[in-house]
């Protein structure tokens, strides 16, 4: 991990000036069905909900594991189970609305209309998933490219996913970054396009930009690979927790913070050991679980205007992103969130 950060730092001085304080943060590394379902479920939603709606689509559609202390626990259902016809009807009765069409439509499409292990074959060969240690070296040359033509490549999971119900530029770039080890994929939400503004020249200065383009998506993800490489979205999440104000004022007061990002904040776990563990919640942006200093409980909630992106890339109507922080003692394990 060092190296990225001097890797990050050597390339970029925002970087070398905001990520000193935030060490630590770490990428997770789902399973892409269930990162992408959880991701359908984040869209205008906020991290208390979505953890509600995986645990619902687990106890009613996932498989019994076995129960503890007289709960039941279930696994993650897989594409069948929620392809059949009263699922999308289920759904909304189980609270989920709109997105209830978009997770019963994308199962029915991979369970039926694409090949086994669709997923799989869109994940980067050399990030293989945590039960399947077999990875596959990466091309490199244009020659090897040639001779493997269908070898995957982040454009092409990314496109893919874009073909799913429910599926934006914002969702495939999660899915792919943490469902499909895609380390390049740059998620761009408000907080990732107010950076670029802010600190990379993108846009007038002072301008607000009523409407966010896939050209423009696009261009702000080509410009952080350009400067970051293969593990962008690392860094990138760096640079996110640093524009967090929460974070950044206890960077200011000398603090340093570490722990894990995650954009829906769903399968969340580190052992770790802290005085105190905050945890920022952002209408369809991301999580972080972090170690936090002072001694002083509080709860902060701002309103942000923001431009984003609906399904399919095409530009919503300007929403109000609410974000609240709290903060809570504890020293025992950050369970997983969402399951």
């Amino acid at each position: 991990m060092s190296s990225l950060y001097s890797q990050w730092t050597a390339s970029d001085s925002n970087f070398a000036r905001r990520a000193p304080a935030f060490t630590g943060i770490r990428i997770l590394n789902q399973d892409a069905w269930e990162a992408l379902v959880a991701f359908i479920c984040s869209s205008n939603n906020n991290i208390s909900r979505i953890s509600q709606m995986v645990h619902k689509l687990c106890l009613h559609y996932g498989p019994y594991i076995g129960t503890i202390q007289g709960e039941a626990f279930h696994d993650f259902p897989g594409p069948e189970a929620l392809s059949g016809t009263q699922v999308e009807a289920h759904l909304r009765q189980l609270g989920f609305g709109y997105r209830a069409r978009y997770i019963a439509e994308t199962a029915l499409k991979i369970s039926t209309q694409k090949p086994a292990s669709y997923l799989l074959q869109l994940r980067n060969p050399s990030s293989p998933p945590l039960n399947n240690t077999t990875a596959t070296p990466p091309i490199k040359s244009e020659e090897e490219k040639e001779e493997a033509p269908n070898q995957p490549t982040y454009r092409a999971a990314h496109t893919a996913l874009l073909d799913l119900p429910g599926v934006g530029p914002k969702v495939a770039d999660c899915v792919c970054l943490m469902g499909l080890g895609w380390g390049e994929a740059v998620p761009v939400d408000t907080h990732v396009w107010q950076i670029a503004q802010r600190d990379y020249r993108f846009g007038s200065k002072g301008a607000k930009t009523k409407t966010f383009t896939k050209a423009m998506y696009d261009a702000v993800g080509d410009h952080f690979r350009a400067i970051w490489g293969a593990q962008a979205g690392w860094a990138q999440s760096v640079l996110f927790t640093a524009n967090l104000r929460s974070f950044a004022e206890q960077a200011k007061e000398g603090g340093k913070v570490s722990g894990e990002v995650v954009t829906s904040g769903v399968v969340v776990g580190a052992d770790v050991k802290v005085e105190r563990a905050a945890v920022v919640k952002v209408e369809e942006e991301q999580v972080v679980h972090a170690a936090a200093a002072g001694k002083r409980s509080r709860k902060r909630r701002a309103s942000t205007e923001i431009p984003a992106l609906g399904v399919g890339g095409q530009p919503e109507e300007t929403k109000t992103t609410h974000v609240e922080a709290h903060t809570r003692r504890t020293s025992k394990r950050i369970k997983a969130m969402g399951g």
